[in-house]
């Protein structure tokens, strides 16, 4: 019994259509990426020659039973070719024209190209319904994934690029896209904010919590985890407090130099520009601040990341909404208070400034446009102002502000370690340089713990 070639979901592609179908099936036979492919490789002369091809590519990561047949491809003058085919085939194929099996939509379209040749390429793709918007909808999210690397590689690139402008810095010094492509991927980079005044609270966390020379290199090649100490400069470039910063970096190798004056009242303006420096040098997941009187389980910090890594724009810290300090002379007093209604209003909610994490493409997004961002007075509304009007997902993390002793204590007894502890009276630990010790051998979650958490 003979049957035309029709009566199928068919597809007729242009030369070039068929020729990228046609390499593009191949490519993924020969490399395996399916489960089953039957059939010879093309031909190297497909064009001249009637070429019978038939690969039933079955993707079993998609779909259990999601199979795309391509049929065969004919080169023919005037009327193509029937197709001879057994009962059993021919009661299959009329069960399909009957829509017993699937409905099926023909489509037939030709294309001419020259004076005699035609060309026809029939595609007979058979998919369920559901599997059919499954693969759509991962399709979907793959080119948007896509896209937002690209956009993320594109402003990475950028912010290199407008960093190496600034003469003197001492942290970009090659073209942008160069520097770009040589930055290392790494799980999470954090920035601990320190000051020249810091020097003893500085030693305090690296005889704690922060490993030091071949352990601090070996967390970066193994885990990929980042720890920098984060200053600027002092209003004179060269003084006697650079050098000081310049003896100590040779000494322990742990500071991230920012082109930036130093300053109480600059925070803002320096997170700013260490969340630029650091995305534009490391190719990061999470970018992670921390001021310098904290304590940190470096293991839970990341337990906690990993648990959001497949999302793309997320801002985790302890969230609060504090009033807004209209009065002159209070610690946090905001000059801007005005722009928050009327007196007595409260913030909106952000995450505290003692520690905090943000995604990779917010740190972009704040490294292109830095300097658009408006910059209140405490830096950690700053940050919460960039992202309240963007779709980013807001994460109340509590493990991330623990008490002090014995507070953090009790939840260690309890097998529920806490990422960071400090005292909220003090805004960080209380009297950090002296009771740092104390704090990690009662809170801390072992110095071993970071080797044997997986991520």
């Amino acid at each position: 019994m003979e049957f035309p070639p029709d009566g199928y979901l068919s597809f007729a592609f242009s030369a070039s259509s068929w020729v990228f179908l046609s390499l593009t099936v191949h490519f993924l036979f020969q490399q395996r990426i399916c489960a089953e492919v039957g059939a010879a490789p093309f031909s190297s002369h497909w064009q001249w020659q009637k070429i019978p091809v038939f690969y039933s590519i079955c993707c079993k990561s998609w779909c259990n039973k999601i199979c795309i047949v391509v049929v065969e491809n004919y080169r023919f003058w005037d009327i193509p070719e029937t197709v001879k085919m057994d009962e059993e085939e021919a009661s299959s194929f009329k069960k399909h024209q009957s829509g017993a099996i699937h409905p099926i939509v023909n489509c037939d379209k030709k294309a001419s190209y020259g004076d005699n040749a035609i060309f026809s390429s029939i595609v007979v793709v058979r998919l369920a319904d559901k599997c059919c918007e499954y693969c759509r909808r991962l399709l979907i999210r793959t080119l948007d994934k896509t896209i937002s690397s690209l956009e993320v590689q594109l402003a990475a690139a950028r912010a290199a690029k407008a960093d190496n402008s600034n003469k003197g810095s001492p942290v970009v010094t090659k073209p942008g896209m160069e520097q770009f492509k040589e930055r290392p991927k790494v799980f999470f980079v954090m920035g601990i904010i320190t000051a020249f005044s810091s020097r003893k609270r500085r030693d305090s966390i690296r005889d704690t919590w922060m490993p030091q020379g071949d352990e601090l290199k070996r967390l970066e090649t193994e885990k990929g985890i980042i720890i920098r100490f984060v200053i600027g400069h002092s209003a004179t470039p060269g003084g006697v407090l650079d050098r000081a910063i310049d003896a100590e970096e040779a000494q322990h190798k742990d500071f991230l130099r920012l082109n930036h004056v130093e300053g109480y009242h600059e925070l803002s303006s320096k997170t700013q520009i260490y969340f630029s420096i650091a995305v534009a040098k490391w190719d990061a997941d999470f970018f992670i601040k921390v001021d310098d009187d904290v304590h940190i389980n470096l293991g839970m910090v990341g337990s906690t990341l990993s648990r959001h890594r497949s999302k793309p724009r997320v801002y985790i810290g302890c969230m609060k909404s504090g009033p807004v300090l209209a009065q002159k002379g209070a610690r946090y007093h905001e000059p801007e208070y005005w722009k928050f209604g009327e007196e007595g209003n409260k913030y909106f909610r952000h995450a505290t400034g003692q520690i905090y994490a943000i995604s990779k493409d917010l740190a972009t997004y704040i490294s292109v446009n830095r300097r658009l961002l408006h910059r209140y007075a405490n830096e950690d509304v700053s940050l919460g102002s960039w992202f309240i009007g963007l779709d980013v997902e807001h994460i109340d993390d509590r493990s991330l502000c623990c008490g002090s002793p014995p507070d953090c204590e009790w939840k260690a007894q309890a097998g529920n370690a806490c990422a960071a502890s400090f005292d909220w009276s003090c805004s960080g630990i209380c009297k950090s340089v002296e009771r740092m010790e104390e704090v990690h051998q009662r809170c801390g979650e072992g110095d071993g713990a970071i080797w044997h958490t997986s991520f």
